[in-house]
């Protein structure tokens, strides 16, 4: 499998993680892994700044997907089939429309703005 195969398989992965997160049968464990890894995933901040040359994408490219294969791995079989069969159909007519899946990108920037203020006046 080439790079541009794995990035295209990786792009479809984190939406079947984030559904079998929401799945009743998904253990605890894989859960928390799940969380983990969409979190980081959909985070505005990496570990290593992606301005650094060359390191900064190397967390993208490297923890990234260890982070879902772990993830997956943690899944039980059936549960992921199901959920990666979900994530094709809700993305077949395009990208979903729900706007709440940026919920907790816009909280951890508002927090990071808030300590910035905070630091700054007080």
């Amino acid at each position: 499998m080439d790079l541009k195969e794995r990035a295209k398989k990786l792009k479809s992965d984190i939406p079947a993680v984030f559904l079998a997160l929401k799945d009743k049968e998904t253990p605890v464990l894989a859960k928390l892994a799940a969380g983990i890894t969409l979190g980081y995933a959909l985070s505005p901040i990496d570990l290593i700044p992606d301005f650094i040359p060359v390191l900064g994408y190397l967390d993208d490219v490297i923890l990234l997907p260890a982070m879902i294969v772990l993830t997956v791995k943690l899944i039980p079989k059936e549960v992921w089939q199901r959920s990666c069969t979900r994530s094709a159909e809700m993305w077949k007519d395009g990208k979903p429309k729900r706007w709440y899946f940026a919920i907790p990108i816009v909280m951890i920037w508002l927090l990071l703005l808030w300590m910035i203020v905070r630091a700054i006046w007080f």
